[in-house]
């Protein structure tokens, strides 16, 4: 997983991508690719 300031670049890297908060942190996740996640804060 890498942490990043910014999620923007990250999720409009591949169309699956998710934005979630989870527990006061943002997360971009990725169904069809697993290994592409993404956390903020």
């Amino acid at each position: 997983m890498k942490i990043r300031n910014s999620l923007k670049s990250a999720k409009t890297r591949d169309k699956n991508c998710v934005v979630v908060r989870r527990r006061g942190r943002l997360y971009v996740l990725n169904k069809k690719n697993p290994r592409m996640k993404v956390r903020q804060g």
